[in-house]
């Protein structure tokens, strides 16, 4: 006789696990916005992406216990993505459109598993790994494949598909194309949705970004000019106004946040459709 959990509680198992990844992802752009908008405004922030955000949650109290639930979460994500990627639950077919957009859920399912093993990293040492800043893990990346047979064109590659996906978030924003996948109330929906599109555009323009270092990166043969979240922060206080459009972009980060945490609560989930 089997006595092993049922279908049906696997199901809802993964389905609680990977609302848990929608809020650790959440969790992970509260503190990077809501830091580098402090560091702006205020003392205690800093302009560091999702690692140095994550090195920080060490600091506080019961710091530890904080990172283990997001390092848990970003590996229910991760899972998710991966069951996006392979049995398309959402629908997004086997045409070229179809195709990129679940090899870049696979990607991102990659990325955040490295996260997550990052974020367990610092539980178990203690003290910050190397490569924690923003920019590591990218430059970390471009270093790899700037080393491969014709690596000055993978890494170009890279930014041109990193731009593809900044692009493709703006446009998600701006058209609201997030409000297909969502069962949530027309009262919340009033502020919601506004909120969702700023941070969907704001992540959309950081992607972006990110994408250019790349291209960059190829251009100068100098995989130390790749960079992340930290260097387009660095890179937008240098502007002029930078201090204002810098509160901007990190806003936006915490209003992604927002969004994901949404998504955490509302997002229809359905790992067997």
């Amino acid at each position: 006789m089997d006595y092993g959990p049922s279908k049906s509680d696997q199901k809802h198992a993964l389905i609680y696990f990977a609302r848990s990844g929608y809020a650790a992802r959440g969790a992970v752009y509260l503190l990077v916005g809501g830091l580098a908008t402090l560091a702006v405004f205020g003392p205690g922030g800093q302009t560091e992406g999702s690692r140095g955000a994550l090195q920080w949650v060490l600091g506080v109290p019961l710091g530890d216990v904080l990172l283990a639930a997001i390092a848990f979460g970003l590996l229910g994500y991760a899972t998710w993505r991966s069951i996006q990627a392979i049995k398309d639950p959402d629908g997004h077919g086997k045409d070229a459109k179809g195709i990129v957009i679940r090899a870049s859920m696979l990607v991102s399912a990659v990325t955040h598993t490295l996260l997550a093993v990052f974020a367990a990293s610092l539980i178990f040492t203690f003290e910050s790994p190397s490569g924690g800043n923003g920019g590591g893990g990218n430059q970390g990346v471009a270093d790899w494949l700037m080393a491969q047979p014709f690596g000055r064109w993978l890494v170009g590659a890279a930014g041109l598909i990193l731009i593809g996906v900044g692009l493709a978030l703006f446009v998600k924003g701006w058209k609201a194309k997030f409000e297909k996948y969502f069962d949530m109330p027309a009262d919340t929906q009033t502020w919601a949705y506004p909120l969702c599109r700023f941070g969907l555009a704001m992540r959309g323009l950081v992607f972006a970004i990110v994408g250019g270092f790349y291209l960059l990166a190829a251009y100068r043969v100098n995989p130390q000019q790749a960079g992340g979240i930290a260097e387009v922060f660095s890179e937008i206080r240098e502007q002029p106004f930078g201090p204002w459009l810098l509160a901007f972009v990190a806003t936006g980060l915490f209003a992604f946040g927002v969004y994901s945490v949404l998504e955490a609560i509302y997002r229809r989930v359905d790992p067997s459709a």
